[in-house]
């Protein structure tokens, strides 16, 4: 028989970028729907509002995420070409220093060293860069594959509230923008939690609360500039 634990840690990257877009998405896009609508002003304007919300926002996701995670990639890649340094100017102690972090973990000193010799014989740089630096090849930084996650993900949670907004005009605008935005927003927690291992729930929960706060203070704003709710 054989036995395999599903691990979900290597979805780090893109399953931030993307719960991170889409929850930007449904609540800002959200709350600036809401945010006008209780200035009391044409329908029209409101969904303009939101549909130059949707476009900004998931543009400065992706210029956000992409500058951001560059700069994650840009300390890497330093951090290992240091590495690589290091090991052509003194392996004898870079095996020492591998060594020790073994110890550390509990192994004896000799079985450290026999570990330390055959890790850096099939690959010394990754060795180092896993036990030394704490850099995974699943973990690594990737500018373009957030960039594009965090605007998909913007895009397709703005066009929820967007939606909403086209189909109910009036006095229902505000009232199914704001239930339905907190349905998704409650979805998209549990699935964002399924997605790596962790409650649903306490996931919903949490974005939930963050969201309807963000809503009820950009309508509390409309209101005071416009008529009222």
């Amino acid at each position: 028989m054989t036995y395999h634990e599903a691990h979900k840690s290597h979805r780090a990257g893109w399953l931030r970028a993307a719960v991170l877009g889409a929850n930007d998405g449904i609540v800002s896009t959200a709350s600036l729907i809401i945010g006008v609508a209780a200035a009391n002003v044409a329908q029209d304007y409101i969904l303009l509002s939101g549909l130059a919300g949707l476009v900004a926002g998931a543009m400065s996701m992706a210029a956000g995420e992409y500058v951001s995670v560059s700069s994650q990639a840009d300390t890497e890649s330093a951090d290992l070409a240091q590495e690589q340094q290091s090991l052509d100017d003194n392996p004898e102690f870079e095996k020492q220093e591998l060594a020790a972090i073994y110890q550390e973990r509990g192994l004896e000193e000799e079985l450290s060293y026999t570990v330390a010799e055959q890790l850096m014989a099939h690959d010394a740089l990754a060795a180092h860069a896993r036990d030394e630096i704490g850099i995974v090849e699943s973990g690594r930084a990737r500018p373009i594959q957030a960039a594009i996650f965090s605007a998909l993900a913007f895009t397709v949670g703005a066009l929820l509230p967007l939606l909403t907004a086209w189909m109910f005009g009036g006095e229902l605008l505000i009232t199914m923008v704001s239930v339905n935005s907190l349905v998704f927003l409650a979805i998209l927690g549990a699935l964002a939690a399924h997605a790596g291992g962790a409650a649903k729930i306490k996931g919903s929960l949490r974005v939930t609360f963050w969201g309807a706060l963000a809503m009820l203070f950009t309508a509390l704003v409309g209101s005071i500039f416009g008529i009222g709710l």
